[in-house]
């Protein structure tokens, strides 16, 4: 008696998927290994390839798969600058929620990644941003945006943000809206 295993190759890509996302979440890109990804997903090492086409790819859908920065962006014009200052008062009080967050975190200095990166954020923010904008210079206002949006990460991972998880959220959230407005004006 023989017996077929049913392959089903979207819950194979998606177990990749999760794998990779929580392994990059705990060690950052540079310390996961395709084989780690392989053996916590219980799949043929062969298939991260296949699938994905690279380690470093693979690595930019997961952090391109959880942009909510997108959904903030999108949405009335008017609206933008607040909407904004809101998602950045809730990153820097909370922190990377997501394991993708906390992935970009430990991951941003790989070199290998840092053409995936780009290429994610111009899709998630960059390009979203610009979209949203009228007049002249829109890109370049919208990578000054994105600069203030990316901005905490860096610091919370040098200094650490104390003073700003307990400062009042009302009071960062007006005084982020005006450097949002002045960003995107």
């Amino acid at each position: 008696m023989t017996t077929t295993r049913v392959r089903d190759r979207a819950a194979t890509r998606q177990r990749l998927l999760d794998a990779a996302r929580e392994l990059f979440a705990e060690h950052g890109y540079e310390h996961v290994t395709v084989r780690m990804i392989a053996t916590a997903s219980a799949a043929n090492v062969a298939l991260i390839s296949r699938y994905f086409g690279s380690k470093a790819a693979l690595f930019g859908e997961v952090v391109g798969s959880e942009s909510t920065v997108r959904q903030v962006i999108e949405g009335d014009p008017d609206g933008l600058a607040r909407r904004l200052a809101e998602h950045l008062v809730r990153q820097i009080r909370f922190g990377p929620e997501s394991p993708v967050l906390r992935a970009l975190d430990w991951s941003v200095g790989s070199r290998e990644v840092q053409p995936v990166l780009r290429e994610v954020l111009e899709q998630a923010m960059v390009g979203p941003l610009t979209a949203q904008l009228t007049g002249p210079n829109a890109r370049a206002r919208a990578l000054l945006t994105s600069s203030v949006l990316m901005g905490p990460r860096t610091l919370r991972r040098l200094l650490m943000l104390d003073d700003l998880q307990t400062a009042d959220p009302a009071m960062l959230t007006e005084r982020l809206t005006a450097v949002f407005e002045i960003c995107l004006g």
